[in-house]
């Protein structure tokens, strides 16, 4: 159950967000994440009054509390609105320093150094797209430190990362090597088929750039995650969450084996909360976060589980694909129409002489990040939709199996609001740009609402 509002910290936080940025963005080749989103309020910012958001937390014991709207004490309340306020400046900040930098090294002519240095050290042309396409993402991704930097210690500052900086730098390290190592590949493919068809080039590339993302989703729960976070069979510690998980799963018709569940050892990196269920295939398995099973019940967590169920039930990994492909598709023809207006007015002040030019990495780049910034709201409205659909899914598939699903359900947003510091009032235009789930809590009552089975109504999804 991801928060995405909550991403905005980092460019690309999780291995998932990288993962994903490296391929929407293979061509511009930096690791993915359709944009820089926050680490603050997203798929949990209420947006009930801010009356309502200031009332006092209730006094009953968590486990015992009748949530119907998500609350605030006074002192979170303060803290998540200047924590979303920091979030979201820095984010637009961001945005307009990653394209101021990208425009400074095309207009110093830095692209055209990189690229007389790569053709320096070897004639061969996949050596010198070998060599060219690290050293781009090593320069953009080093004078992106600042920006990145900065999302840290507004993370560590409101206490929602405890990672130490050597811990950071560490993590930071491994991402720059994966996005240079697939850039390279990636890069070497790209100029090629750009020299053999100069018109096509944005369709084959897009045929290539699909299996080249069903491969890497397929392995990163096996080969990337575990350089970010350590795993363990959730059996050694949660037999009885085990054996809940694999009845919840068997009744949703995607059964995963207990074999296929892990505990991540979170918490000591962040104090957040989330799981999740990724891979496909035989790589697919079931995630809780240590610090989701500390600070929520068991029925929550259930809940939680429920929901990333019903991502795969109701086809949203596919649905995802599908329009993220259709995305990819279309930002990499316009990347190739507006290379050739870009290049006939700057290209030659710039030195870069025509789209199989090397240099011509960076124009690209700086179109795609545009085109991504422009597209957030029409893939978070998308992403809103999916996961609205998969909350109802979660609510039917644990009812029957958990006492007072609803309410365990809306008890579960409000632990996690309260802990992620969800923003209390996000604005409608903060909404529409930046929030891939619903504001927390519309979600939160909704679930706490929902029950078409004492109105004598069929459930959506579960029958």
């Amino acid at each position: 159950m991801k928060r995405d509002g909550q991403q905005m910290k980092r460019k690309s936080g999780t291995a998932r967000n990288w993962l994903l940025r490296c391929v929407f963005l293979a061509v511009s080749v930096t690791v993915f994440a359709p944009r820089i989103l926050p680490q603050n309020g997203n798929a949990h910012a209420p947006d009930s009054p801010t009356s309502e958001s200031r009332q006092p937390e209730t006094a009953r014991p968590p486990e015992q509390a009748d949530v119907d709207r998500y609350t605030l004490s006074h002192e979170r309340y303060e803290k998540a609105i200047a924590y979303a306020k920091a979030s979201y400046t820095l984010y637009f900040i961001s945005v307009f320093y990653g394209v101021l930098v990208l425009i400074l090294i095309l207009r110093l002519g830095i692209a055209a150094k990189l690229r007389d240095v790569a053709q320096k050290w070897s004639e061969n042309r996949i050596l010198q797209s070998i060599i060219f396409a690290p050293l781009l993402i090593l320069l953009v991704d080093f004078l992106d430190l600042p920006v990145r930097m900065t999302w840290h210690m507004i993370s560590l500052h409101y206490q929602q990362s405890i990672q130490g900086w050597a811990s950071w730098f560490r993590d930071w390290a491994k991402e720059e090597l994966l996005g240079m190592g697939i850039a390279a590949v990636l890069v070497t493919i790209l100029f090629e088929v750009i020299r053999r068809s100069p018109r096509r080039w944005w369709l084959y590339f897009w045929f290539t750039s699909i299996p080249i993302l069903l491969f890497l989703v397929f392995i990163m729960p096996w080969y990337i995650d575990p350089l970010f976070h350590k795993f363990r069979p959730l059996q050694d510690t949660h037999p009885q969450l085990v054996a809940a998980i694999k009845k919840l799963s068997d009744r949703a018709g995607v059964p995963i084996p207990p074999e296929r569940m892990y505990l991540m050892d979170a918490s000591t990196k962040t104090n957040q909360l989330n799981a999740y269920v990724n891979g496909i295939g035989a790589s697919k398995q079931v995630v809780m976060w240590d610090t989701t099973l500390s600070k929520t019940t068991q029925d929550e967590a259930l809940f939680i589980v429920g929901h990333e169920l019903g991502h795969y039930v109701l086809g949203h990994i596919v649905d995802g694909f599908v329009f993220f492909s259709v995305g990819l598709l279309l930002a990499l023809y316009l990347g190739y129409r507006a290379l050739f207006w870009i290049l006939d007015r700057w290209g030659k002040s710039w030195k870069v002489y025509g789209q199989a030019d090397l240099a011509a990495l960076a124009v690209l780049l700086l179109v795609l990040e545009v085109l991504s910034f422009a597209a957030s709201p029409i893939e978070n409205g998308f992403s809103r939709m999916q996961e609205h659909n998969a909350d109802i899914y979660g609510l039917e598939l644990i009812h029957g199996v958990v006492p007072n699903s609803e309410r365990v359900a809306a008890h579960a947003f409000q632990v996690m609001g309260e802990i992620d510091l969800s923003d209390p009032n996000p604005s409608p235009f903060i909404r529409f740009w930046l929030y891939g789930h619903p504001p927390l809590a519309e979600r939160l009552v909704f679930a706490y609402k929902y029950d078409p089975w004492s109105k004598g109504k069929s459930p959506k999804y579960v029958k």
